[in-house]
Order: structure tokens, then sequence, then C-alpha cells
């Protein structure tokens, strides 16, 4: 089966900024597919290409076949877009912002009805239908934004960082929502800088940073690149350099980096190695302030590849 998404050696920069640099993936048909990487990692950029809003520099890609550059207006057809700014009239209803988006799509009549009345039940908000967009909380107005690329049943739909800036019960619909859309056939290419998102979610997830795709794989494949590391994130009450030459002399550490005041190391078992990362303190006169340990993750990737913490 052809894959849903191609993308094939994407290039783009704006002056000196290389915003993409050579993306290269393939979303397979009914999968959820996941960027995940910081903010200013390129994943806006590489949706923007993908949906055909910006033209690449070199490179192309296809979307169910469709070339983002011969062929946009084909893109367009089998597409939708949850982009990361609220796209919505805030001075009409939720039923209104979908019925004036379903005729942009050029639903008309009882059709322009009943799928306004299927996506209301999908997102969740059938008993707000006839509330005002501009009195709803920012989870709402994003489970709106959604329905809005779900009103012409695009076969892709690309989600770009959708839960940023909500609660908790609002991000947690969302992400049922999109699980609820992969089991209804549909592709997902999703971007986050949400650890626990991307590993929820997706089928595939590829690891992105300064505009390069560093690593490409299942959650459990990625996490393999680190082993059975721990990871831990120390602060200290004094300058980082005083403790860190000999913290990377300890038995068991296998990285130390230091950021905004904030320590972090990758070791083979941290029950054995945080003792003695206290002794290296002490002798070194330094007092630890406080200790944050997990257990192998796809942030412990992030670091081991790229020498710093994944944070937003």
């Amino acid at each position: 089966m052809q894959p849903a998404i191609e993308v094939q050696n994407l290039h783009k920069s704006f002056g000196e900024l290389k915003a993409v640099d050579g993306a290269s993936f393939n979303v397979p048909q009914g999968e959820i597919y996941s960027l995940l990487g910081p903010n200013g990692a390129g994943k806006t950029t590489t949706i923007s290409m993908l949906s055909t809003l910006l033209r690449p520099d070199s490179g192309d890609a296809l979307v169910m076949g469709h070339s983002i550059r011969k062929d946009p207006m084909g893109v367009k057809s089998v597409l939708g877009v949850v982009p990361q700014d609220i796209a919505l009239y805030e001075d009409l209803s939720a039923r209104e912002n979908l019925t004036f988006w379903g005729k942009m799509y050029g639903l008309r009549g009882a059709a322009l009805k009943q799928r306004v009345d299927e996506v209301l039940e999908i997102i969740g908000l059938t008993d707000r239908q006839k509330g005002r967009v501009s009195k709803f909380s920012g989870g709402m107005k994003r489970r709106v934004n959604i329905g809005v690329a779900l009103l012409h049943k695009p076969k892709v739909i690309y989600m770009d960082e959708p839960t940023v800036g909500i609660d908790p019960q609002s991000r947690r619909s969302i992400l049922d929502s999109v699980i609820a859309l992969k089991n209804a056939g549909m592709t997902v290419l999703y971007t986050t800088h949400y650890m626990e998102e991307a590993q929820e979610l997706s089928d595939q997830i590829t690891i992105m940073d300064h505009g390069k795709l560093i690593a490409s794989g299942t959650h459990d494949e990625l996490v393999k690149i680190v082993g059975q590391m721990d990871r831990i994130r120390l602060t200290i009450n004094a300058e980082g350099a005083r403790v860190v030459t000999a913290w990377k002399s300890t038995p068991g550490v296998k990285q130390v980096t230091a950021e905004d005041g904030t320590l972090n190391l990758l070791v083979d078992d941290s029950n054995q190695v945080l003792p003695r990362l206290f002794d290296a303190a002490t002798t070194s006169g330094v007092r630890i302030t406080s200790v944050d340990i997990q257990l192998p993750n796809l942030e412990a990737v992030f670091l081991h590849l790229t020498g710093r913490a994944l944070r937003d």
C-alpha cells in the first residue's frame, strides 16, 4: 500500500536560518505519526510545506499520491489541517463556524447540516453548539478548530501542537479524539513537544531539532538508543562547573550536561549512582537542592542525541 505521506528531502530556509534541513520520512496509511521536538525545531515549517502554505526551497512530498509542488489542489482535496493558532470567528457560535467552513469546502443544504451534526458529535460539543466561541475555553476552541478540519472527510489530517495552553480535561478529550480518528481509518501527522503525548499516541515517532530529523522509530525502538539508562536532573546551590568534572568521572555516569542552572545526567542505575553524586558534590563544596529521576524515556533519548533537555 502506498504511504499516505511521502516526504522527500525537504529544505526550507529563512535567510541564514535553515528551518527544515533535508527532511525525509514516510507515514503509512491509517497510522499516527508524531514529529517530536522543542519550539523552533522546524515542525510547523514542515507542516506548512506539507499543506502547501509554504513552497519548499527544494525537495517534494506526496500526500495520497499528490505532489505538494505539482498538484497542490489535489493535496488540499484529501487533507485537513488543524493549525497551531486558533482560526475561528469568535462572534459566531460553534455551529455557525462549522457551517461557514463547510460552505467553504463546497457543502450545501442537507448534506452540510448532516455533516455539521456529525462533527459536533465527534468533537463532543453538540450540547454547546449554539454557544458563542468567544465565551469558550481554550480547549473548547481547539476542539472546534479540529472540527473544521474534519468537515470534508479528509483522508489525512495534520495537527500542529493542538494541546498547547489548554486545561488537562480538554487535553484528554483532544487526545482521545486523535485516537478515535485513527480508529476510523484516518492518517494523522501530529506535532508536539510533549513527550508523553508522542509516547501515548504514536505508531511512529520522529525526533526533530534545529530543522533536522535526528531519530525515527517506534517508542520502544527509540528508547533502545539509550538502552536502560536512567536520567537524573539536579539543581545545585553553586556554579555547575565546580562539580561537573567530578560527576563526569563518577562510575556509572555516561553523560553530564548543564543548562540554565540545571544539570542533566544519563546514568546506568540511578539507585547506585545517586549516592556517589552526593559524595562528589560534598567533596566539591556543592549542595544538591533538588533531584528528579526518570526511567528511560523519549526525553532521555533527546538529551542523549542533542546534549540538551527537551523542553517547551
